[in-house]
């Protein structure tokens, strides 16, 4: 379970930026929208967030921010070698925040313990990382590391809560790696829960979303019936859904495509399989019709390949994050997918979804809390902003937030401009 993010100069993120699911004041919507956490402190979180924001204004680098945080504690310590660059790019608009490290940090919630983890980097080294465990109330500083210029080396912290070969998994951290990664690879098992949650739990896609090959594993075995399902609720009108594997067959690549590029294909595919997904409809002497799924709109296509992830993220409790959701979708689709958060009857593990889009038509109190609206905009100089809608203090129940956002009430809006013709 999410609970809060920031990133700090990192793209078009120059200064520190926090996103929160922690449920605000305020009633409306309690049981549905939100859900009490078995933790210390007693708190509740949102089940979803939704991000408005004109292009161009950074809404986007808050899941590249993600990726690259996930992409470093998965892969630093194993697909890395030393010297190897890091994937961060700092806030390029000003020659101070060039040379200066990005920063993230991340709290989340596993089995009710509470992690706050952080790091910050160049693309040269690690400058920092640190971690807090809060298996009770009080803080445990599990590790921490500085790094320190004018010695060359890191000032480190291993905590006494922190248990196993810490010496060892010390002097094997490289400075393009993190050490939590390197222990986790070194078998540290008290460490593995933090490991695992960016692994398993946190779940990305880009604006292009999934494609559609998870959905259809689901049709070749006993989840077809969730998949068919989730296609009927959203009055798509397909009557089954067909799945065939077959192996890769080198021979039917053209004859004349060059060498070295069927040996590369060979090389990707091996051992890899094609899929064919069909759909059917029935026509009107009820005969089934069979489609490629090709041959579906781009609605239909992108609903298909939502399908898997969401019913997955919805059985498991994943956090969700997917830029422009509405993408493709009509808006009762839209909120189909975020009502399914929302309900606690096909969302029991308590899974969040957290997206961006432009798609105004569900900015309103019938579908959202106040505190699940966030906004993007860029400053007069070009950084991004990230700030809730419960700081302009809307009207429980009352305010249109959708006639306001776009009034430009609360901001976040494209600043158009006539355009002239050349002289």
């Amino acid at each position: 379970m999410l609970i809060e993010m920031s990133v700090t100069n990192f793209r078009s993120f120059r200064e520190t930026q926090t996103f929160s699911l922690v449920k605000g004041g305020g009633d409306e919507r309690v049981e549905t929208n939100s859900f009490a956490v078995d933790a210390p402190n007693n708190i509740r979180l949102l089940r979803s967030a939704a991000i408005y924001g004109p292009n161009a204004s950074g809404k986007s680098n808050l899941l590249l921010a993600l990726q690259a945080m996930r992409r470093m504690v998965l892969e630093s310590a194993i697909n890395l070698q030393r010297g190897d660059p890091l994937p961060v790019i700092p806030f390029r608009l000003s020659p101070v925040t060039r040379k200066l490290p990005s920063e993230f940090e991340i709290t989340f919630l596993v089995e009710g313990v509470r992690y706050q983890y952080g790091f910050a980097a160049t693309a040269e080294r690690i400058h920092e990382e640190w971690l807090l465990a809060y298996p009770k109330v009080r803080a445990q500083r599990w590790f921490g590391r500085v790094w320190n210029p004018d010695h060359k080396r890191y000032d480190w912290e291993l905590g006494n809560n922190l248990t196993g070969e810490k010496q060892l998994w010390q002097k094997s951290t490289r400075d393009n790696a993190l050490f939590l990664s390197t222990a986790v690879q070194l078998n540290s098992e008290q460490l593995r829960p933090v490991f695992d949650w960016f692994r398993t739990t946190l779940r990305l896609a880009n604006v292009d979303g999934w494609g559609p090959v998870f959905s259809a594993s689901l049709c070749e075995n006993s989840e077809k019936a969730q998949v068919m399902n989730f296609l009927r609720a959203a009055d798509l009108h397909i009557d089954d859904i067909l799945v065939e594997s077959r192996p890769f067959d080198l021979e039917a690549l053209p004859k004349d495509m060059p060498e070295p590029l069927r040996d590369v294909i060979a090389g990707d595919m091996k051992g890899k399989k094609i899929i064919d997904i069909e759909t059917i409809h029935k026509d009107d002497d009820g005969e089934a019709v069979t489609f490629d799924l090709d041959d579906e709109s781009d609605g239909t296509q992108k609903l298909f390949s939502f399908a898997g992830p969401w019913i997955d993220s919805l059985t498991n409790g994943y956090v969700l994050f997917i830029d422009e959701l509405h993408n493709s979708l009509h808006p009762r689709l839209v909120q189909f997918l975020v009502q399914l958060f929302h309900d606690p009857t096909t969302n029991p593990k308590n899974a969040q979804l957290i997206f961006t889009t432009h798609e105004t038509s569900i900015l309103n109190q019938e579908v959202f809390r106040r505190d699940q609206i966030w906004f993007c905009e860029k400053n007069k100089g070009q950084a991004t902003e990230l700030y809730p809608l419960t700081d302009f203090s809307p009207r429980k129940g009352r305010e249109n937030l959708e006639a306001a956002y776009l009034s430009g009430r609360y901001g976040a809006l494209p600043f158009v401009r006539a355009l002239k013709q050349a002289g």
